[in-house]
């Protein structure tokens, strides 16, 4: 099977899921990091998810309030 040919078989959704399985496993056999720094960063994504990503605040929110700090 060619790459095209396999990027035909699957849908968009599952043409993403396979990139992201390819570059996982490559980055990981060439030691760019290990599968437990995967899982840890998969497991912070999900809390954030699970939190609805409140934790964070947006640029425009730091910015107002270093601008505010330093009035």
């Amino acid at each position: 099977m060619t790459f095209k040919e396999a990027l035909n078989l699957m849908g968009e959704d599952e043409s993403f899921r396979a990139t992201v399985y390819a570059m996982n496993t490559l980055l990981i056999k060439k030691g760019v990091y290990k599968s437990s720094e995967f899982e840890q960063l998969v497991c912070e994504h999900a809390i954030n998810f699970q939190r609805g990503f409140r934790g964070a605040k947006s640029k425009a929110e730091t910015s107002r309030a270093a601008l505010q700090a330093s009035l």
